[in-house]
């Protein structure tokens, strides 16, 4: 099997190891509390925004899509969501804080460029082949990850779906952010009698 299908069908399950860690070693600290929650609520804006335009089929385990999604936050990075993930997860670290804080955040960061750039690399593969030219003209435009500031003006007129629609389409993501927050001030205030 190809590293990078592995990657990509269960990237919701491989940064577990990661969370189990933050969630032992968890201290939460001002002022790194307040700059993790303001991470947090900025990737998930991110995530909302590209969500409302690629629209519920970004939860597949399937490489690939029914049409070229270039409009919203998608004319400014290829790759919000993922993006939005790692700002989301570099938030949890600080949130948990504790001694290794840093050292975990290096570990965040290191462990999702390594993920991302096999599925990126995987997507990109089979957006190319899907849709040709289109794609090309696209990836030439819009960079990888790090958003460019104006949006790019392509073809892609889509409607962004409803709030509520996205809600619903959204809705794991934000149980799975409340949990692991749960999760960490569990820890912080009941200390080592839940890891007996």
């Amino acid at each position: 099997m190809d590293l990078r299908n592995f990657f990509f069908s269960y990237r919701s399950f491989t940064p577990a190891p990661i969370v189990f860690i933050l969630l032992y070693l968890a201290e939460p600290r001002f002022p790194f509390l307040w700059i993790g929650f303001g991470s947090v609520f900025i990737g998930e804006y991110i995530r909302f925004f590209a969500v409302r335009y690629a629209g519920g089929i970004t939860r597949t385990r399937k490489v690939g899509a029914p049409s070229l999604c270039t409009s919203g936050p998608y004319a400014h990075t290829r790759n919000p969501l993922y993006l939005g993930n790692m700002v989301i997860y570099m938030g949890v670290t600080f949130i948990a804080g504790g001694v290794f804080m840093w050292e975990l955040f290096g570990l965040v960061l290191i462990f999702f460029a390594i993920q991302y750039a096999m599925i990126i690399s995987l997507e990109e593969e089979t957006l190319a082949d899907l849709f040709g030219t289109e794609y090309d003209i696209y990836k030439n435009n819009v960079p990888r990850f790090i958003p460019r500031i104006f949006p790019w003006n392509g073809p892609d007129n889509r409607i962004p779906a409803s709030l509520t629609n996205t809600i619903n389409t959204e809705k794991r993501t934000l149980q799975n952010i409340v949990f692991i927050l749960s999760l960490i001030f569990v820890r912080t205030y009941f200390g080592d009698a839940i890891l007996l």
